[in-house]
């Protein structure tokens, strides 16, 4: 793969995977609309450590504040003890939140990456989750702040995440559909949709690390190391601006742009893919 792909791909990795438009999908269709190779999982691995990398820097003082609270201990030295009891029960929900996709994605990942990586089906997708994502977005009462959270909301937006193995749906976009569902306000459900992320991004990442490192050592890496370098440092970088962009969006604005995108692309994928399987 050349280097200016790998960076063009590497960007859509960051903006589409913190956005609620689904990053699997638009790293399957942009290859597929423009004619790439399949850069092959070794760039996958890569893309997800670099929005890793930018969800785990961009959090890094709630991660740090919430796993000390969650392992036992008092921190900020100073701060009150329902502060700290409040830390402590969001990083257990954070865990509880995991456990779905982690097992889904144990069970299924394999089936999913060789039957559903399909345009049409990603299609249907774009536009039904568009269809959820609407009516949450215009229907819910959004008046909950992540502070509030409950082991109610783990479960929910922790069952979502794992529906976002499924091509197309998104796991930023479901588990912030599901937040809204919860009464959570749109930077709230954002906020926990990324918070928990990042031990799933995580635990993809390592997962397939060992595959990653015995294709290197046997000298059968399709990429060179410094092609996937700059693509981890290029969807770090970029990731890291798209969350903060997106949750200052939030702040003041609807989905409705987002829904409206997937919409239009939902559909202009299937009439692309219609158009190839029809008979010349």
């Amino acid at each position: 793969m050349p280097l200016f792909q790998a960076i063009v791909l590497a960007l859509v990795q960051a903006l589409t995977e913190f956005l609620p438009v689904s990053s699997t999908a638009h790293l399957i269709l942009f290859p597929w609309l423009l004619h790439w190779q399949d850069p092959g999982e070794a760039f996958d691995v890569a893309l997800h450590a670099g929005t890793l990398v930018a969800v785990l820097l961009y959090f890094w003082k709630d991660w740090l504040t919430l796993t000390l609270c969650g392992l036992g201990a008092k921190y900020p030295s100073n701060a009150p003890a329902q502060e700290v009891d409040q830390h402590k029960r969001l990083f257990w929900y954070m865990v509880i939140g995991t456990i779905p996709g982690a097992i889904l994605g144990k069970l299924f990942d394999k089936q999913i990456e060789e039957h559903l990586r399909l345009p049409g089906i990603i299609g249907v997708s774009l536009i039904v989750v568009a269809l959820i994502m609407w009516w949450a977005d215009s229907k819910a009462r959004l008046d909950r702040n992540i502070e509030q959270s409950d082991m109610g909301d783990a479960v929910t937006i922790g069952t979502a995440q794992a529906l976002a193995l499924w091509p197309g749906v998104s796991r930023s976009g479901i588990t912030i559909t599901a937040g809204l569902f919860r009464r959570f306000t749109r930077e709230a459900a954002t906020r926990f949709s990324f918070l928990l992320s990042a031990p799933l991004i995580a635990g993809a990442v390592v997962s397939k690390l060992p595959a990653l490192i015995k294709l290197h050592k046997a000298g059968n890496l399709d990429l060179p190391l410094s092609t996937l370098a700059i693509s981890v440092a290029v969807s770090g970088i970029a990731g890291f601006f798209v969350i903060a962009f997106f949750l200052r969006y939030l702040k003041t604005n609807t989905l409705k742009v987002f829904i409206v995108y997937r919409l239009l692309l939902g559909i202009i994928v299937l009439l692309l893919a219609f158009h190839q399987a029809s008979p010349r």
